[in-house]
């Protein structure tokens, strides 16, 4: 009958051994697929070990105590053919598989000469006993481990080479175990978008893809709200300076967050940093990019006080020579989104940034008069802002917007 292992599996990305706390079955015993035979600890955490598939336990390589290195065999399930093949399980050969039935030392491969965990160079291939080896014996890798996400050190230098990211390979579909990407999958999707039309991306684009990628590792949520938009279309008809719409978005989110700098915290290991200035950026669209300039301080000078300031930043972005006094520092951003027709959307924060306010087009609404008891046409636009999760709820943010709302309804105010 088919012989199959039961691996030591890679418990976290650091985690490189486990200790054995206790043996949940014995030779003999009868075992369901995913049934937890072995519970271990780490470093982080105790853990339970599953078998990939049922059967009977042919005999156990470990005993209560020892210390185990990720994808050493730990134990042998003997299988029937039809199990195997319904969980897909790795199997051993029988010679492979020759273990006593009293616990002795974990069956591992041998550690490198060097002591490192990993190796770059070597070939990489499957192993019999369902781990992933290297000819530069490098740490083994289990081979059917669920949810599982492994790139080898092979396939890492390759995407350092060519500029590749993990991002980039989301549309590969591994056909290694478990569904893990090898090197063929990776020279074969490489190949394969060789022939497709393609142009080089701009550094401004490049620079955009990196910051995103790195504002996604944060756990981003967006809130939103609708605001009327007559009270700033006719104070800015009245105004002699015909200050910009997005203005007074960025004197509006000024006046809020100085009420309330908390939400625009930036959090760094156990500490949450508050803001020592209102330093706010605007988004401006440029050829292949977006440039955000900072103006420095917006809650202290009014609306009339910067519209010469504004309009030469936004010009000097658009213009992509931008004066190194408006270049980073900022604490939030707006985004005005609404010139491109959009009504809402989920604006991105920088990544040296928790808090970024979008703002929609104006739309001609119907909403309800308890006055007239009827539906009349009311100028909305929606405010969305997306901010880090781990700074600011869901809540705060509300009253904040709840906050840039009433200046933007007051923009005598400003």
């Amino acid at each position: 009958m088919p012989l199959v292992p039961i691996l030591m599996p890679q418990l976290g990305e650091s985690i490189a051994e486990a200790t054995i706390m206790h043996l949940l079955v014995k030779p003999g015993d009868s075992v369901q697929e995913d049934q937890e035979v072995f519970e271990v600890e780490t470093n982080k955490a105790v853990m339970a070990v599953t078998v990939s598939c049922g059967g009977v336990v042919k005999n156990l390589c470990v005993c209560e105590g020892e210390t185990v290195p990720v994808g050493a065999v730990m134990g042998v399930i003997e299988a029937t053919a039809e199990e195997v093949e319904r969980c897909g399980a790795t199997t051993l050969d029988e010679s492979a598989a020759a273990a006593p039935a009293a616990p002795t030392a974990p069956a591992t491969v041998p550690a490198a000469a060097d002591g490192a965990h990993f190796r770059t160079e070597g070939e990489y291939r499957e192993g019999s006993a369902g781990t992933i080896e290297t000819e530069g014996r490098g740490l083994p890798v289990p081979a059917r481990l669920r949810g599982a996400h492994y790139l080898s050190p092979r396939i890492r230098a390759r995407m350092d080479e060519l500029s590749i990211t993990e991002a980039d390979l989301a549309y590969i579909i591994g056909t290694g175990a478990n569904g893990r990407i090898t090197i063929e999958d990776f020279e074969n999707f490489m190949n394969y978008v060789d022939g497709w039309p393609s142009r080089p991306a701009s550094p401004m684009r490049r620079s955009v893809a990196s910051s995103m990628q790195r504002t996604w590792r944060r756990p981003i949520a967006s809130a939103g709200r609708p605001i009327y938009m007559a009270p700033i279309l006719l104070h800015r008809r009245n105004h002699p300076r015909k200050p910009g719409v997005t203005l007074y978005f960025l004197r509006a989110l000024a006046l809020a967050l100085a009420e309330a700098p908390e939400c625009a915290g930036y959090m760094v290991g156990g500490r949450i940093l508050t803001p020592r200035h209102i330093d706010l950026g605007v988004a401006v669209q440029v050829a292949d990019g977006v440039m955000v300039p900072v103006l420095r301080r917006v809650n202290e000078r009014t609306l009339t006080e910067l519209v010469d300031e504004y309009n030469s930043v936004v010009e000097q972005a658009r213009n992509r020579k931008l004066d190194p006094t408006y270049v980073g520092g900022g604490i939030a951003t707006v985004s005005n989104f609404g010139g491109f027709g959009l009504t809402f959307a989920s604006p991105m924060p920088l990544p040296s940034e928790s808090l970024i306010l979008g703002v929609g087009s104006v739309q001609k609404t119907p909403v309800w008069s308890d006055e007239v008891e009827c539906f009349i046409p009311v100028e909305q636009a929606n405010i969305v802002a997306s901010f880090d999760h781990r700074v600011v709820d869901g809540g705060d943010i509300g009253r904040l917007l709840l906050r840039i709302a009433y200046f933007l309804e007051h923009p005598e105010v400003l």
